[in-house]
């Protein structure tokens, strides 16, 4: 499982690469690095994680399907809310999410859960860049 993370930001980066999808590549490896890490920890050793990455006209959606029915700690709460302490290990990941996605948030599945976010496309220049 220690290779799960570096692993789906690889995956995520050459899936959005390869489509030309128009969202940011780096908030989505970032935010991808997030869910892994969260589902690695709180599934158990050996447990699948499936990660989808689906295009969408106005952006991207990247899911992290774990095993773990437990809903994801404060994923939903207001940006405001609950902030957790910077000096914490744990805690930021999901404000990190609530913060950089459009949306996110958590659906049960039959085999846990699905957790994930929604990154809008990026403005382009007059050039295309």
């Amino acid at each position: 499982m220690a290779a799960a993370v570096p692993l789906a930001r690889a995956l995520v980066r050459t899936a959005l690469a390869d489509t030309d999808a128009p969202a940011d590549r780096d908030t989505a490896e970032l935010l991808t690095a997030e869910l892994v890490a969260n589902a690695v920890e709180h599934t158990s050793s050996g447990a699948a994680i499936e990660l989808v990455v689906q295009l969408l006209a106005n952006g991207c959606q990247v899911e992290v399907h774990d095993g773990d029915p437990c809903p994801p700690g404060n994923l939903s709460a207001r940006p405001d809310a609950d902030r957790p302490d910077p000096w914490q290990e744990h805690g930021r990941g999901l404000l990190l999410i609530r913060s950089l996605s459009s949306d996110c948030g958590h659906r049960s599945t039959p085999h846990g859960k699905a957790v994930w976010f929604t990154l809008p496309a990026q403005r382009t220049g007059p050039t295309g860049a």
